[in-house]
């Protein structure tokens, strides 16, 4: 077996700052009115755990507090474990009681599948950037062993000098954990300094001495837990399964007045929202967001305790940058009733699809994929009812044979029926699609038909003959809903040689006299 571990020493702190930009002055955590965690910059500071608060304040008095929440660190560590999950369906959580700290992936028969330990590993940490957590990672043939090393050391993620047989690679790992201090066996806590006092450091110092004088001292559960970092014990886990709604929440630091605000707590829920996609090997097709207003800064009882925003995707997606991009848009034309103090998110609406294909030359797939994700952008900035499209329909005459459609609520016409013209009526009486006619018809038509002026029976446009190329077409539909037309169209050239489609009107003259008209014009 081989286990990852993914440690998260900064979660608290990350987690408590995730809805903060400037969180870079000196920050710190506080439990039972002590300093429990400190930044970099409190620490530079000489801020240090177990601190009282007054003391801390003095040392640094610009040092932000916060109160620690191990809620809010559970929800947190959960969205590395669905990253995770994405690897290997072998995930669990470790850590002191009721605040685990370390993301364990049994990865064994994830290797053939992403290319090897060092491939899998690089793509691990790129799924897990976007989360924005400083993670150490360290490799071991058991899960409890992966954990400690994960702790004890900076930067451990060579799993290379465990390589070979299982005997072997236990022999190496137990050699390893021998260098542990003892203060990282989560049993030794409350016993430390008595086995500091007896001469006991290291993990190797406790393995040396009889065990039966060990676990009459200091309790069986010392020893469970060094056997079952060392692999001599059986180690039972409890997987984290992935749950079929997803929904996550972030209190914000300060309140928010403008969705620009926002930004920043938003995009730290959607790369949660992506990681719980990913894991569950889907994609995200709509999700809403509920941004919850101070009710003491309301502007009138009528203002509303949440505003909420649905965002739907036109082509489904489990990439956080698009989500946050998209997210984006729609936010810049959002106005807040009042001021935020909380966002949630909720996805209720996923669709199972292939990964994306990793081709080195483009494909229709990936130009379709590019397509949607522009028409999906302007969308989100302009309004669902402000991108259109155009829709088929099945009727002869050119003025009524497309419609507009709100892209959102026309569904993509493919195959000969979306490319065709009308048909002839079927047999209850229904028009059908045919294949093209070979004679083409313009994109780009008029919105009435413009008259054209005639001298010797030749149409004129813009005081030049037209010469006709092609033609006639003739066109006799309309007769069932009092709309007939009956009509011979041409293509013709026009003095610029440019190409424009006529027709000649076949029931009479228009109200100027016209016979000729101008329909459209080839691009």
């Amino acid at each position: 077996m081989l286990w990852y571990a993914l440690h998260l020493p900064l979660l608290s702190l990350e987690a408590f700052c995730a809805a903060d930009e400037a969180a870079d002055g000196g920050v710190a955590l506080l439990e039972a009115q002590r300093i429990g965690a400190v930044d970099a910059a409190a620490a530079g500071a000489g801020v240090r755990p177990g601190m009282k608060r007054a003391t801390a304040l003095a040392l640094l008095p610009g040092l932000r507090l916060g109160q620690a929440d191990a809620r809010r660190d559970a929800r947190a560590l959960q969205a590395v474990a669905h990253a995770a999950l994405a690897f290997t369906p072998s995930v669990t959580l470790e850590g002191p009681p009721g605040r685990p700290d370390t993301v364990l992936l049994e990865v064994q028969a994830s290797l053939r599948l992403f290319g090897g330990a060092e491939s899998l590993l690089q793509r691990l940490q790129a799924a897990l950037q976007p989360l924005g957590h400083r993670v150490r990672v360290a490799a071991a043939p058991t899960a409890l062993g992966a954990a400690l090393l994960a702790r004890w050391r900076e930067g451990f993620a060579e799993g290379r000098h465990l390589e070979g047989a299982a005997p072997a690679q236990l022999a190496a790992l137990q050699a390893l954990l021998g260098e542990l201090p003892l203060g990282l066996l989560a049993s030794a806590d409350g016993q430390l300094q008595a086995l500091q006092g007896m001469g006991l450091h290291r993990l190797a110092d406790l393995r040396a001495l009889p065990r039966d004088g060990l676990a009459r001292r200091f309790g069986q559960a010392l020893l469970d837990e060094l056997d079952r970092a060392c692999g001599t014990r059986p180690d039972p886990r409890r997987w984290v399964e992935l749950p079929a709604r997803f929904e996550t929440r972030l209190e914000l630091q300060a309140r928010a007045d403008h969705v620009e605000q926002l930004l920043p707590a938003a995009a730290w829920l959607l790369a949660r929202l992506a990681a719980w996609a990913q894991g569950r090997q889907s994609r995200v097709a709509a999700y809403t967001l509920h941004m919850l207003h101070e009710p003491r800064h309301r502007d009138d009882p009528g203002t509303p305790a949440v505003t909420l925003l649905r965002v739907e995707l036109a082509e489904p997606a489990a990439d956080a940058a698009q989500l946050q991009m998209l997210l984006r848009e729609r936010l810049g034309r959002c106005r807040l009733p009042a001021p935020t103090l909380e966002l949630r998110l909720v996805c209720r609406e996923l669709q199972r699809r292939a990964p994306p294909n990793q081709e080195l030359f483009p494909t229709r797939q990936s130009e379709q994929e590019g397509l949607a994700r522009l028409l999906e952008r302007l969308r989100a900035r302009l309004g669902d009812a402000q991108v259109q499209r155009l829709e088929a329909k099945a009727d002869h005459r050119p003025e009524r044979s497309v419609v507009l459609h709100a892209l959102a609520a026309a569904p993509m016409v493919e195959g000969p029926a979306g490319r065709g013209l009308p048909g002839p009526p079927d047999r209850n009486g229904h028009a059908s699609a045919m294949d093209p006619l070979p004679l083409a018809r313009p994109a780009w038509l008029l919105p009435e038909p413009q008259p054209l002026a005639e001298q010797g029976q030749q149409p004129q446009l813009d005081g030049s003959p037209l010469r006709l190329l092609s033609g006639p077409e003739r066109i006799e539909s309309g007769w069932w809903d009092g709309a007939l037309v009956v009509r011979d169209y041409f293509i013709a050239a026009a003095a610029d040689q440019s190409l424009v489609w006529i027709y000649r009107s076949r029931l009479g003259t228009g109200a100027d006299g016209a016979h000729w008209f101008l329909q459209g014009r080839f691009g």
